[in-house]
């Protein structure tokens, strides 16, 4: 049996940190195919990449995104200290605007961008959905918009944009309101969230689990429906996938 195809989940993160321009050329230059990466705004509605709530994990510093302008943001660095040390204590604060640049280099390959929900929360869905989608139109044809939000995603659906994915935690949440007529294309669902047994299925959609970070388990989700395992361990889960089905 083929390896699962594998999403670099938030860049290529055990080597890099997450959702930063590092992370997204490791995961490329590893051979990915599909990268995943989380957008907020700033406090002057810039869309960067960024995951937590906080700023404090990341960047050390107490806060969070939508607090800070752009300017104030390229004060800090992104470095997870805590992981990484002074390795990467350079690393830039990226845009959206940036990733769209490194993404028009690498026309082959797709990328799953999660709106959080904190951004919708703060700036309302239009808003948010629209500076988010702006940004991307250069290259459209590789984005994929993707949020635990129905709402957003109708509105991204809305705007022009067909392939949308959708997120949630357990899979019994495929069962929500809203969500079979929203007919992602796409479904993402927590590893932890799945039922022990039994084949994974949602009509018209791929189904992408995460976080997965040992091949045993990448095949067995695969042998039960996964099209797409993502992960932060993406070399490593790559070359281990590989090697095992390599071998006799």
């Amino acid at each position: 049996m083929n390896p699962p195809e594998l999403v670099a989940h938030r860049g290529y993160t055990l080597l890099y940190p997450e959702n930063t321009l590092s992370a997204v050329r490791g995961a490329i230059e590893a051979g990915g195919r599909y990268v995943e990466v989380d957008i907020q705004l700033s406090r002057d509605e810039v869309p960067v990449l960024f995951h937590d709530h906080t700023l404090k994990r990341l960047c050390g510093v107490d806060g969070a995104v939508h607090e800070r302008t752009l300017d104030e943001l390229r004060q800090l660095h992104p470095s997870d200290f805590d992981r990484f040390g002074y390795k990467f204590a350079a690393e830039p604060f990226p845009t959206l605007a940036e990733l769209v640049e490194l993404i028009a280099r690498h026309p082959s390959i797709i990328f799953f961008i999660e709106i959080k929900r904190i951004a919708l929360s703060r700036f309302g869905v239009a808003k948010t959905v629209a500076r988010i989608l702006h940004e991307l139109k250069p290259v459209r044809r590789q984005c994929v918009p993707i949020s635990y939000s129905l709402t957003a995603l109708r509105a991204a659906q809305a705007q022009g944009w067909p392939i949308v994915g959708a997120v949630i935690d357990r899979w019994r949440d495929r069962r929500r309101p809203g969500l079979r007529e929203l007919a992602p294309r796409y479904l993402f669902c927590d590893v932890d969230g799945l039922p022990r047994f039994g084949k994974l299925k949602f009509e018209g959609a791929q189904l992408a689990i995460f976080e997965v970070q040992s091949a045993a388990t990448a095949r067995r989700l695969s042998a039960r429906g996964a099209e797409l395992i993502e992960t932060f361990h993406f070399g490593e889960l790559k070359h281990e996938l590989e090697h095992k089905t390599a071998t006799p």
